[in-house]
């Protein structure tokens, strides 16, 4: 264990104002320590900040409240009173052309959609794909053709998932699929839809309902600044961090610029940083070696936008929280309906539909004028069949930068690079969260990586957050034993995303 440091007369600088940095500010006023802390948006929550336009308000994503860490659940419950909190159903499916499909998929369900011909078809192709399985199944597509078919394959997993990654399903290694898939074949899907009772365990089931802030997720940071503020923290917004000194195995100094160029020098004694890990190391004062710089900016990330449209709540014809869209003649890959999320997130006899879609930072659809991205969405809302383009009466773009980090084959390397930099040359300053660790953390495991940091800061403890094991609490998974059970030396990354070669990754950015 190392020692506790003194609880007044700490100087601690917070970077970032999402859900790890504000964590990390509240947990140290437990232990009599106000914070600085810094964030280069205008507004608070990071990628769990809730976007308001003309009084309509939106993820940037969805975020469900479910955790199976008890400490993160309390203090959502100390943050913010019960009646602050909805209990909301979870239900997303898939939405393929002009029908709802069961997500997870249900062997009667998806059968009776596709209709007697297709379905007849989606099982001969499965017959097919047993009696002569792809020969390479090291990859996901050949996984998962082998497991339902190429009909099924092509409906079901092949769009959404390219869309997402913006590569080739076949360029993705199929021990993501497995995580994601949990061995579900059509031949169980269809053993467990005519007899039901049979083998459930071995299904992976999910969560039927979760909690929600009523005014969003953003509502709970908003909140949670306010009481650190009243503690005596302080926050400073669009103000972005350029350099971090250091010195004799130590930071000394945080360098900040505001919106009008003026800059700040903060004395630290300990740095808690959600910022992009690997822009944390090229503010580094001095620079750390070459080896390690290049090591950060190797790191990729895919980016995001959502178009949120605003219509007539009278036209929605389904609850869903979202629905996944696999048309493969329509960019967006997602849609959110606020309404389903919370009631206070959208007007009277109104509705907001937020179109996602994932992106490269600086590409064309990034750089495109919003009226561009506005037009589009409605016109694929109305060629999905869920709207018509004219019934649509206003719309808004929030783009968010490295919503998503990529596991390419070089990404585990790299972190482990920076860590043991890090550890030795500046060993308070300490990274936490999604962006921060460069984890595919959901929130809550963000926030709890923050809250053993401020233990370890405060207490003196060893806590070793890169070694929370987030997939054996996989947020909706009800999880057994056996699935319980992950490679030696493996990191927990809080959700399962595909390790992709950085050839084929840097070739489909070109």
């Amino acid at each position: 264990m190392s020692e506790p440091v003194p609880t007044s007369d700490t100087d601690v600088v917070v970077i970032g104002a999402g859900p790890a940095g504000l964590t990390a500010a509240y947990q140290l006023h437990k232990h009599g320590v106000s914070s600085t802390i810094l964030e280069a948006d205008s507004q608070v929550g990071g990628i769990s900040r809730t976007a308001q336009r003309d009084g309509w308000r939106f993820d940037i994503g969805g975020h469900r409240f479910f955790t199976k860490v008890q400490q993160v659940d309390d203090l959502w419950h100390e943050i913010l009173p019960d009646e602050d909190f909805l209990m909301r159903p979870r239900k997303s499916r898939i939405f393929y052309e002009g029908k709802y499909y069961d997500y997870p998929l249900k062997a009667s369900n998806a059968l009776r959609n596709l209709g007697p011909f297709e379905a007849v078809a989606c099982v001969a192709s499965y017959g097919a794909a047993k009696v002569r399985p792809p020969k390479d199944q090291s990859n996901y597509e050949g996984w998962l053709v082998a497991r339902f078919g190429w009909r099924l394959y092509r409906t079901f997993f092949k769009t959404y998932t390219e869309k997402l990654w913006g590569v080739p399903v076949a360029e993705m290694p199929s021990d993501w699929a497995a995580q994601r898939v949990k061995g579900l074949t059509l031949g169980n899907a269809i053993v467990n839809a005519l007899m039901p009772k049979r083998n459930q365990k071995e299904i992976t089931s999910l969560i039927e309902e979760f909690q929600y802030p009523k005014y969003g997720p953003g509502m709970m940071w908003e909140v949670c600044l306010d009481k650190v503020e009243k503690q005596g923290s302080t926050i400073a917004l669009e103000t972005s961090v350029t350099g971090v000194r250091h010195g004799d195995g130590r930071a000394t100094e945080v360098v900040a610029v505001d919106a009008d160029g003026t800059e700040t020098v903060h004395p630290v004694d300990h740095v808690i940083s959600s910022m992009p890990i690997s822009d944390l190391l090229a503010a580094m004062d001095p620079p750390a070696p070459d080896e390690v710089r290049a090591a950060a900016a190797d790191l990729r990330y895919r980016d995001y936008l959502i178009v949120a449209l605003v219509l007539p709540d009278r036209l929605v014809d389904f609850d869903d929280n979202w629905l996944y869209i696999h048309d493969p003649n329509v960019r967006t890959m997602r849609i959110q309906n606020f309404g389903s999320w919370s009631p206070y997130m959208v007007k009277p006899g109104y509705n907001t539909l937020g179109l996602e879609y994932t992106v490269w930072e600086g590409d064309d659809e990034w750089n495109a004028e919003d009226d561009f991205l506005i037009k589009r969405a409605k016109q694929e809302l109305e060629q999905l069949g869920l709207a018509k383009a004219g019934e649509v009466e206003d719309g808004f773009v929030v783009r968010q930068a490295k919503a998503y980090p990529i596991y390419d084959d070089r990404y585990r390397a790299n972190v482990d690079v920076i860590r043991g930099w890090l550890a030795e040359h500046v060993p308070n300053v300490h990274p936490v969260g999604r962006n921060g660790m460069f984890r595919y953390n959901n929130q809550d495991h963000s926030m709890f990586t923050a809250m053993l940091t401020v233990e370890n800061i405060t207490e003196g403890t060893d806590h070793d957050v890169w070694e929370v094991n987030v997939e054996e609490e996989y947020h909706e998974e009800q999880v057994t034993p056996s699935q319980k059970e992950r490679p030696p030396g493996a990191h927990g990354t809080g959700r399962d995303a595909p390790v992709i070669s950085r050839d084929v990754l840097d070739k489909r950015r070109d």
